[in-house]
């Protein structure tokens, strides 16, 4: 229905949740709602960004029921303590990297543009995009990211993410937890984003569209674009 009144009938493409429960070594348990793409990397991704393991080599095996409805990862050794993680070491970065992922983010992401109901991430080393993805959740999407990374053997302490979602704290942390040292996003951050970001020395760039960004935290950067 539009402001004059008028009614018009017409097909929209939606998309389909996707609600699973994942067990971790049989002694804790989380839920995840997404869409059922990259599920090995989203499990993996989610106990690296939670601080429930290190590495890929701390997992013995991810199982998921051909309902997609449950899961099991187990580890190696039992769940450890979730401890505060360790500040990811600066690396060098350019705005025409950034500018760059923006660029890939306004040419449209394919479910994005059909149903306006996902947030995207983009995962680049150097001048290089090594994985894009799309989830209903920004958190999912930056999961992914990682697990991919994770299952590649990709180094993590070498790469940028850039994220269409808000940067909240959590999301910060999902950042450090990974040991990725620069963190983009297309939204805007909170304070306690941003002094997390600053206490543990990572470069987070905010508001970064097409033409602008905004550094918030981290050393300027140290190549001209």
């Amino acid at each position: 229905m539009g402001r004059d009144g008028i009614c018009r009938t017409e097909q929209e493409q939606v998309l389909c949740e996707l609600h699973m429960k994942v067990q971790v070594s049989h002694a804790y348990s989380f839920s995840v709602v997404c869409i059922p793409e990259y599920l090995p990397e989203l499990i993996l991704g989610r106990l690296l960004t939670s601080g429930l393991i290190s590495s890929a080599d701390d997992v013995e095996e991810i199982r998921i029921d051909s309902s997609l409805k449950t899961a099991d990862a187990i580890l190696k050794e039992p769940l450890p303590a979730v401890n505060a993680p360790e500040p990811p070491a600066p690396i060098p970065w350019s705005p025409s990297q950034i500018f760059s992922l923006a660029d890939r983010f306004s040419g449209g992401m394919p479910l994005h543009s059909q149903t306006f109901a996902t947030h995207s991430c983009f995962l680049a080393r150097e001048d290089r995009l090594l994985f894009q993805c799309e989830d209903i959740g920004r958190h999912n999407a930056v999961d992914k990211a990682v697990g991919y990374a994770l299952r590649r053997g990709i180094p993590l302490g070498s790469c940028i993410l850039y994220s269409s979602g808000r940067a909240p704290a959590d999301m910060v942390l999902k950042a450090i937890r990974a040991g990725i040292p620069v963190f983009a996003s297309k939204a805007s951050p909170t304070a306690e984003a941003i002094s997390l970001a600053r206490q543990y020395h990572l470069t987070l760039i905010c508001a970064a569209r097409r033409d602008r960004m905004k550094l918030f935290a981290g050393a300027p950067w140290t190549s001209h674009p």
